[in-house]
């Protein structure tokens, strides 16, 4: 994953600085580097993915220029032979060393050029200013605060600015920073105009584009394995690249020992692709006793995020441990694009399109986060093909008319993009799709209520839930999860927008929890 960080002007703190910075040492624990640039510091902490030799090293330097990068530039190869034939010379296999020469040759227009996942900072020492940027989906983290002096400073996680900064916030995504302010360069939430293609010619580009999405995130000079639940996105993930595979791909899944829906299910689609496939078991006694790292790991209290993140840790934590793969392909950002179980409840194609709009730009602050720090924290970097830029551009772009259920069932359009093809079973590809929650297992979620519910007493609850103005917790789950939170990240809730939870305002939808499993429209996903 690698984790940087750009002190934009005179240390003020280096003790600080270089306690912050080591909290994320597990995003890149092949090589640190840091570098004084003159007018502040750069530094970088580096995962070996592509260009493993140490001329790939980072802060990269020309003419007294640096840039420090945590991302992948997908078809870099075609930009550095461009870059070559104006004359530029190339140390290494990595795909960040064209950032400089692109930004000498286009400046800041270069973000939009970019088909990437990626946060970087510049420092050009032609003017003495730093430049930095983030990806349009904020796939790649990064966050800003301003120290004591007023001073900017950037990383790549909440905890590397903990002591540093009063304030922590997320860099936008979509944008880059200049003379202290941000400038939007691409809001892809946000189409420029409406594509009317209809079904069956937008399902055809959908199977394309999420092809294409994932048959350039297996290009890595690092082992490539992927998470496979037996959910449709997932499991579309996992048929596609190993129908692009020479050699059977890797395969893990997670759950309880005794009632996780998904492992069946992942299992079915392994056998039916071939994958060598690995299962992992979670206890009660480890959801319990990973919950309080785990809030630390992700920067947040959100309630969805964190009980998501408990099989994603540990499954990860167990491919670290136990493989030599250091590239997961994951399927988030699917719902977003499609639909939910929640969204169901639109009232119009409008209002469809609207939330999808909403969830798409906060996706950064919740399932896009979860897959960051639980693959990143255990040393391996997340590639997400749902997130491919001209994918979501795609979809974004259509008609919500088409997008809306209309067809009694969730995602018909990627469903029906993928029937015939023989890449799943059609158990699989069009079975309804289980909250997280009871993917991994029903009872996880019960264990965690139950340990909330013996912590505190109604009366304890009531009285600490209101300390908190902002997101104030409105369970006792979501009570636990927030004073975790403040342990770790005193007075930053703002970090997050607020609780991920159903539109409330649609009818159905006004619920207290933000499992799927509470809406009536549920059913037999859960089965």
């Amino acid at each position: 994953m690698c984790s940087i960080i750009g002190w934009l002007g005179p240390v003020s703190d280096e003790k600080a600085f270089a306690e912050g910075f080591a909290q994320t040492k597990s995003r890149g624990p092949d090589d640190s580097r840091i570098i004084d640039v003159g007018e502040g510091v750069l530094g970088f902490h580096r995962l070996s993915i592509m260009g493993l030799t140490d001329s790939g090293m980072q802060p990269f330097e020309r003419n007294g220029c640096y840039v420090v990068c945590n991302g992948e530039l997908y078809g870099f190869e075609k930009l550095r032979s461009e870059l070559i034939e104006k004359g530029y010379e190339f140390a290494s296999d990595s795909d960040c060393e064209i950032i400089l020469p692109l930004y000498f040759e286009y400046g800041t227009d270069m973000f939009s050029m970019l088909d990437a996942e990626f946060a970087c900072i510049i420092y050009d020492a032609r003017t003495k200013e730093f430049i930095a940027a983030r990806d349009p989906i904020g796939i790649r983290p990064l966050y800003y605060g301003y120290d004591r002096e007023g001073t900017m400073v950037l990383a790549s996680e909440a905890k590397n600015l903990v002591g540093i900064s009063d304030e922590i916030m997320p860099f936008p995504p979509g944008h880059y920073m200049k003379d202290g302010k941000f400038i939007p360069y691409c809001l892809i939430a946000e189409p420029d105009e409406v594509c009317h293609d209809d079904v069956e010619t937008a399902c055809v580009k959908i199977r394309e584009k999420l092809t294409a999405g994932v048959e350039k995130r297996l290009v890595s000079d690092a082992k490539v394995g992927f998470l496979l639940s037996g959910g449709l996105d997932s499991s579309l993930v996992c048929a596609i690249a190993a129908k692009c595979s020479d050699k059977p791909i890797e395969t893990f899944a997670i759950g309880m020992t005794e009632d996780a829906i998904d492992l069946k299910y992942a299992r079915e689609v392994a056998d039916f692709i071939g994958s060598h496939h690995t299962e992992v078991y979670m206890t009660p006694d480890e959801v319990i006793a990973s919950l309080e790292d785990i809030i630390h790991m992700l920067g947040t209290y959100d309630i969805t995020t964190i009980r998501a993140s408990v099989g994603m840790y540990l499954v990860c934590k167990a491919i670290h441990e136990n493989t030599d793969i250091r590239v997961l392909l994951t399927g988030e950002i699917s719902d977003e694009l499609f639909g939910y179980k929640y969204t169901d409840f639109a009232p119009s194609a409008e209002a469809f399109q609207e939330e999808a709009e909403k969830r798409v730009r906060e996706l950064h602050m919740y399932d896009v986060l979860r897959a960051d720090r639980c693959i990143s924290v255990n040393s391996l970097e997340a590639r997400v093909p749902f997130g491919d830029l001209d994918f979501v551009k795609y979809v974004m772009s259509l008609d919500p008319e088409i997008k809306i259920n209309r067809y009694n069932k969730g995602k018909y359009l990627l469903r029906h993009a993928f029937e015939g093809q023989g890449l799943l079973p059609d158990s699989i590809l069009w079975r309804e799709k289980a909250a997280f929650s009871d993917a991994v297992g029903h009872s996880m979620v019960d264990y965690l209520k139950e340990y909330a519910e013996e912590k505190y007493s109604d009366e304890d609850f009531e009285i600490k839930r209101k300390q908190y103005s902002f997101a104030q917790p409105f369970t006792k789950e979501s009570l636990l999860y927030r004073e975790i939170f403040e342990k770790y990240y005193p007075g930053q809730a703002r970090m997050v927008v607020d609780f991920w939870m159903p539109n409330k305002a649609w009818e159905g939808c006004n619920v207290n929890d933000p499992s799927a499993r509470v809406l009536s429209n549920y059913g037999e996903s859960g089965t």
